[in-house]
């Protein structure tokens, strides 16, 4: 469903959408960027001035990180077992982070292609603590497209 003209996305209503498996339950996503290189070109003009001029290069890979509380969902850890193992054919995966309106209908997809897990980090155990625990996972991909 698109979005009145006047109307803008709210961010915080979102999901990971991995090879088929919905999870809703992230509690943050940082780093989705798209970059790219840019290339100077220097050269002198006919009339011999001095001129820079910038054109585009390659694009780059990238990494997100996803914060979620820490459940007995072990999809993240069987992620990066299969990374740490060498079984890349497994580990890599096609997937999107969806943006929801607030009706809950997708509005916009960014599509991750051949990402694996590159760390998985636990938020602080400290007794008497009461903050909730998380997991962070960051995930590294070759390239990102948005739907």
């Amino acid at each position: 469903m698109a979005l009145p003209d006047m109307d803008g996305a709210v961010g915080h209503s979102f999901g990971l959408d991995f090879d088929g498996v919905m999870i809703k339950q992230i509690q943050e996503i940082t780093g989705l960027k798209m970059e790219q290189d840019v290339i100077e070109l220097k050269e002198n003009t006919s009339d011999g001035k001095y001129l820079i001029k910038k054109l585009p290069g390659r694009w780059k890979a990238g990494e997100v990180t996803l914060t979620r509380s820490l459940t007995a969902n072990n999809s993240f850890e069987k992620w990066v077992k299969d990374s740490q193992a060498g079984k890349m054919g497994s580990a890599r995966k096609g997937g999107s982070i969806v943006v929801y309106d607030y009706e809950g209908a997708p509005i916009k997809r960014y599509k991750l292609v051949n990402a694996w897990v590159k760390s998985l980090e636990i938020g602080s155990l400290k007794a008497g603590d009461t903050s909730v625990l998380t997991e962070k996972v960051t995930v590294t991909f070759e390239q990102i497209e948005v739907e």
